[in-house]
């Protein structure tokens, strides 16, 4: 049989859930200011608007909203790239 290669294929322990927590309405509901830090956290319980599992972890600035997500410019190695992400899948940066 032929191997599967997923989007989330070989990421079980990157994406292992940190807590037993579902994700909870005031995490679905925040918002975001255009031009915040933000980290990329993906929250492995929500599938919807999860950004690849590469950017796990990668700090990138908020440019715009569309809808529920944002589009986050990140840099990957010299090359700038933007990820469309929902808010469950990204947290401030302090």
């Amino acid at each position: 049989m032929r191997r599967s290669r997923g989007f989330r294929n070989k990421t079980r322990r990157t994406l292992k859930e940190k807590s037993r927590k579902k994700v909870t309405i005031t995490k679905r509901l925040k918002e975001v200011e255009v031009g915040a830090q933000v980290v990329v956290d993906i929250e492995p319980s929500f599938q919807n608007g999860m950004p690849h599992p590469r950017y796990q972890g990668v700090i990138g600035k908020v440019i715009e909203k569309r809808g529920r997500a944002y589009l986050i410019s990140i840099k990957d190695k010299n090359k700038p790239k933007t990820l469309i992400s929902a808010t469950e899948h990204i947290k401030p940066f302090n």
